[in-house]
């Protein structure tokens, strides 16, 4: 059974992440582009460097020529922004990538871009999802790859060059050809190595490079940028000197980075500082978005510089929307995706890493610098955060709990509860805890902020409790 979740579909390597369910996952957008009378359409499709991300790919595209519909392959591993972009620029109907982004190497999966290169929402993907419910996968046809390739259904091209410059436009590369930073990079053994060298190269930075070979179990680490998984590269900026590290996850949407001093920002610092940036240094103006699980000292930088913040749910769909509507000027969640007005409609960790480059170089401060002068105006709130891994079993019998009988521990000082996603409480003193399940993993996470660290830990801690975490 294919069921999306918060950034596509994903499943295990063999259980449902399968030929047989890629097919019918094919079959079904061929079905819906049928339906919307879009019959003979070109549409890109990507891969990263997952096991049997290419062959996937290929699968995928011989589904689709059986169908009437043309293919763009991108012909080497790629980031997602790079085909988010493609999507865009090529005015494409729809887009497929087949990553499983950050989660462990026994998974991957597909992500799907509607037009203007956004993330399909839910609308799309339940639609997706009714329809191949009803296919039969006996009956799906598919054309040979090569023969697809041969007949001129399939185009292979590689777009790295388009995406990059149009990178290079959107930053000021004479500061940062100025500013000569060093910076250590780790790709995670992911894809974005090509286009952030390039990039950074060519801004004339001194590069550091670590994981920047192909290997489809990630060095036995989780792809995603994190403070345990990102120690190798904190050492490197220590020990090299570094002005700070970067690092992006399997498909190189979301960021991760160590400041000059070796230690891990987290994201929900990121997203505050690049704001700060662009309103006061670069004299944008418009609002910000941020997912329910990040950090409210968005909101508190939002009003202090006459903008205002906007909350939707967990999904970069849900941003991607608001941003649009609202003509924000960033969106950005507390795992380390975001967006930044334009350029594409979703996350893209390439771009965030120029623009974080700029940034140093434009204002000639450290990280930790930036960082103090806007806690310094704002004041400092502490964020906390858990996950904890879940049974089916286990999952089932905590969504009865928390969704069915809207269970809720018993907290003091309570001034609201939103279970729009998940369920997250409000106190009177301005803290806040959410407890939501995550839409890509089987896990129950738990994010809480504060004024200090131990009442944000114990507002997780009431909720671990009460749930016998």
């Amino acid at each position: 059974m294919i069921r999306f979740g918060t950034g596509g579909w994903r499943d295990v390597i063999a259980d449902g992440f399968t030929k047989e369910n890629l097919r019918l996952l094919a079959a079904g957008i061929c079905r819906l582009m049928d339906r919307k009378n879009i019959t003979g359409a070109e549409i890109a499709i990507g891969y990263d460097r997952r096991f049997l991300a290419k062959e996937s790919a290929h699968w995928i595209a011989e589904v689709l020529t059986a169908n009437g519909y043309r293919v763009l392959m991108v012909n080497r591993s790629s980031p997602t922004p790079l085909l988010m972009y493609t999507v865009k620029t090529r005015n494409m109907p729809f887009g497929m990538m087949v990553t499983a982004s950050h989660n462990p190497a026994v998974y991957n999966g597909v992500k799907v871009f509607t037009e203007g290169g956004r993330d399909a929402d839910q609308t799309v993907t339940n639609e997706i999802e009714e329809i191949i419910a009803q296919l039969d996968p006996a009956t799906i046809q598919s054309l040979p790859y090569e023969e697809a390739l041969s007949r001129g259904l399939v185009r292979e091209e590689n777009p790295a060059n388009e995406y990059i410059d149009s990178i290079l436009e959107l930053i000021n590369t004479n500061a940062i050809r100025n500013a000569r930073l060093k910076i250590a990079l780790d790709p995670m053994y992911g894809v974005s190595q090509t286009s952030l060298r390039t990039i950074l190269a060519t801004c004339r930075c001194d590069l550091e490079v670590i994981h920047d070979r192909h290997d489809t179990l990630f060095g036995g680490k989780l792809p995603a940028p994190n403070a345990v998984t990102l120690s190798p590269l904190s050492y490197v900026v220590t020990d090299t000197h570094c002005n700070f590290g970067i690092a992006t996850d399997g498909d190189a949407d979301r960021l991760g980075v160590i400041d000059e001093k070796g230690s891990f920002l987290h994201p929900n610092h990121l997203l505050v500082l690049l704001y700060y940036y662009l309103v006061k240094v670069r004299g944008w103006k418009g609002p910000c978005v941020r997912n329910n699980s990040t950090t409210h000292l968005l909101d508190r930088v939002a009003e202090g510089l006459g903008q205002c913040c906007y909350e939707v749910p967990v999904g970069f769909k849900y941003i991607s929307a608001k941003m649009a509507e609202t003509d924000a000027i960033i969106g950005g969640e507390s795992s380390g995706g975001l967006s930044v007005r334009g350029h594409i409609s979703g996350k893209d960790g390439i771009y965030a890493a120029a623009l974080l480059a700029e940034m140093i170089a434009v204002t000639g401060k450290s990280i930790t610098e930036l960082y103090r002068e806007i806690t310094g105006q704002f004041g400092e709130l502490v964020y906390r955060e858990m996950d904890f891994h879940l049974t089916a079993e286990g999952k089932q019998q905590l969504q009865e709990k928390l969704y069915a009988q809207k269970y809720l521990p018993l907290f003091d000082d309570v001034e609201k509860v939103d279970r729009t996603d998940g369920v997250k409480t409000w106190f009177r003193d301005g803290s806040w805890v959410i407890c939501r399940f995550s839409g890509t993993e089987p896990l129950l996470r738990m994010a809480a902020e504060a004024e200090t660290g131990e009442q944000a830990e114990r507002s997780i801690a009431v909720w671990r409790s009460s749930l016998s975490l």
